[in-house]
């Protein structure tokens, strides 16, 4: 499976879960890039308020397959 990817970097975040900003990042990109076939978790933090957890953000590097130039 040979091709050529190109990557770019989303933050997520999500007040449940790191899992979830993940997810919420992912599915976001997807509404608007395709072919999205690989994700890394670069980065993950949050933020606290009060004494609880706040927010959780996943720095998240994307990789999708460029089309091929059939011209």
């Amino acid at each position: 499976m040979s091709g050529v990817y190109k990557s770019i970097e989303m933050v997520g975040t999500s007040a449940q879960s790191f899992e979830d900003a993940t997810r919420a990042a992912v599915k976001r990109a997807g509404e608007s890039m395709r072919n999205l076939e690989w994700l890394e978790v670069v980065e993950q933090r949050g933020y606290i308020k009060g004494s609880e957890v706040g927010e959780y953000q996943v720095k998240l590097k994307l990789w999708f397959k460029l089309e091929e130039d059939n011209g």
